[in-house]
């Protein structure tokens, strides 16, 4: 959960104008059911010199804990990486852990190990929807996010629900940039998801897609957030309660990346109690137990 700064006001109205769909032509389109407003909005963020130049570079940190690297085949002929933890014990279920804009960096595959260890009976599956680049400077990550493809994020997701099995059951976990694919991710696993946790991320607004959720979801939220803000969480809202599905709002008096440890806006206790409603929300839907 990496440093993000709050947006503008400004911006946000920006991302919803006719203007923000320009920008949003130097980015990938679509492809199958997924829409470009959910999951290419970040995206847009990328030449905005405010969003990037606000972000510090992180602290070196190597991860030396258990797991391995992986990499599966993808349904458009390549191949897609990963981290992987795997229960002690043979299960088919997974939690798919997506990075926000610094990619699959060592601090990512340090939050899988936490989840590994709070899950048993889970594997834990960070998946890397950067193709291998991790961004060490804003410039670069700003780079690697303007990069994402709909067509080859969504190639890797399927890969990585493929290399699980037919008989898996899938929640997945993100923040900001990874929030919104988190519940992408939900949306492709279709009658295998079982739950689905975003944290400040860009929800789907096509309601049509989200009536074909198989789980309810659990979304996290900052009301200081100038982008991600109550306005759009209260569309969401609506957006899910029209599609018949279950939308539980966690909303903090905080910022944007309040979760994040390195982030100034960070607050220790309200991101304590938002990983423990993250943490008892997947075991309740793993039908795990501490």
């Amino acid at each position: 959960m990496k440093k993000l700064l709050t947006l503008s006001a400004a911006l946000l109205s920006l991302t919803f104008s006719a203007s923000a769909q320009k920008m949003a032509s130097c980015c990938a389109r679509p492809a199958g059911n997924l829409s470009a407003s959910a999951t290419e909005a970040f995206a847009m963020l990328a030449a905005d010199k405010d969003f990037s130049g606000g972000h510090d570079a992180p602290l070196p940190y190597v991860y030396e804990g258990a797991g391995k690297d992986i990499t599966f085949k993808t349904p458009d002929g390549s191949t897609g990486k990963g981290f992987e933890i795997k229960s002690a014990k043979s299960s088919n279920k997974y939690l798919i852990v997506i990075h926000e804009w610094w990619g699959l960096n060592d601090y990512i595959k340090k939050e899988a190990a936490t989840f590994a260890a709070e899950l048993p009976g889970v594997n834990v599956i960070a998946v890397d929807l950067y193709d291998g680049k991790v961004a060490t400077t804003p410039e670069d990550a700003g780079k690697y996010m303007g990069e994402v493809k709909t067509e080859r994020a969504t190639a890797i997701l399927k890969g990585v629900q493929a290399y699980a099995g037919p008989k898996a059951q899938f929640a997945s976990i993100g923040w900001c940039f990874g929030g919104g694919w988190s519940l992408q991710e939900a949306l492709l696993g279709g009658k295998q998801t079982v739950g689905c946790v975003m944290y400040y991320g860009m929800p789907e607004k096509d309601v049509a897609k989200l009536k074909t959720l198989n789980t309810d979801v659990l979304g996290i939220f900052a009301a200081q957030d100038k982008w991600i803000n109550p306005e759009v969480v209260a569309q969401f809202k609506k957006d899910m309660s029209s599609a018949g599905k279950s939308l539980t709002v966690e909303s903090y008096d905080a910022d944007h990346a309040f979760a994040n440890p390195s982030n100034p806006k960070y607050k220790k206790d309200d991101a304590a109690k938002a990983h423990a409603h993250a943490l008892a929300y997947l075991r309740g839907r793993f039908k795990v137990k501490a």
